[in-house]
C-alpha cells in the first residue's frame, strides 16, 4: 500500500475542490448578491455557514456508517472463522 498520495491522485483531489469551491460560491452569490449592499456580506457568510454545517454532518454520518460496516464485517468474519 502506498503511504503517499501519488501526484495523479493529488491533481484529482485538488480539482475536486475547486469544482465544489467554484459551485459554493456561485450558489452563494446567486442568491445573496442583488444590489452589493452590506447585507449580502451576512448573506454570503450565512450561506458559507450552511455549507460549513452540512459537509461536516455529511462528513460525521459517513464515518457512522463505515464504522457500522466495518463492525459487521469484523462480527461476520468471526462467525464465519469459529468452528461449528
Amino acid at each position: 500500500m502506498q503511504a503517499q498520495i501519488s501526484e495523479t491522485d493529488q491533481i484529482k483531489q485538488f480539482k475536486e475542490f475547486l469544482g465544489t469551491y467554484n459551485k459554493l460560491t456561485e450558489n452563494c452569490f446567486m442568491d445573496c448578491v442583488k444590489d452589493f449592499t452590506s447585507r449580502e456580506m451576512t448573506c454570503s457568510e450565512s450561506c458559507l455557514q450552511k455549507y460549513l454545517k452540512m459537509t461536516q454532518r455529511i462528513s460525521m454520518r459517513f464515518q457512522e456508517y463505515h464504522i457500522q460496516q466495518n463492525e459487521a464485517l469484523a462480527a461476520k468474519a468471526g462467525l464465519i472463522g469459529q468452528p461449528r
